[in-house]
């Protein structure tokens, strides 16, 4: 059983679909891929999220799930300090694939790419 916490909702500035609900306690968020592009370290459609997850042990299954990097990279361009703050600090313990970070920033302002890249403590 599960409850919606936002219904499927079309997100036209980010051309996707996205849902989020409740499981056993456990807030799922669920998007779809809508555009096609040659760019590996977005998100939400293209070839890095089927070549860049990360399969996570769910009880005796285990599901694939996107890389935090590329989490992070969306975060920092929808300006959601609350999210991009707790990943950087979670990927400053536990290490992360510089060259995807900076390939995905590339298009940020040069104050947020080092600021980022300092609490990583990745050179620029």
């Amino acid at each position: 059983m599960f409850d919606y916490l936002m219904s499927p909702t079309y997100l036209g500035d980010m051309r996707q679909y996205y849902a989020e609900f409740r499981t056993n306690g456990v807030e799922v968020g669920i998007s779809t891929v809508e555009i096609e592009t040659d760019l590996d370290w977005i998100e939400t459609y293209g070839p890095g999220l089927w070549v860049r997850y990360v399969l996570l042990p769910c009880g005796s299954h285990t599901v694939p799930t996107v890389r935090l990097e590329l989490r992070l990279i969306t975060e920092l361009y929808r300006d959601r300090p609350e999210r991009y703050n707790a990943l950087t600090e979670y990927m400053r313990t536990k290490g992360c694939d510089a060259a995807l970070l900076k390939r995905g920033m590339k298009g940020l302002k040069e104050d947020i790419q080092e600021k980022v890249l300092s609490r990583l403590n990745l050179c620029t």
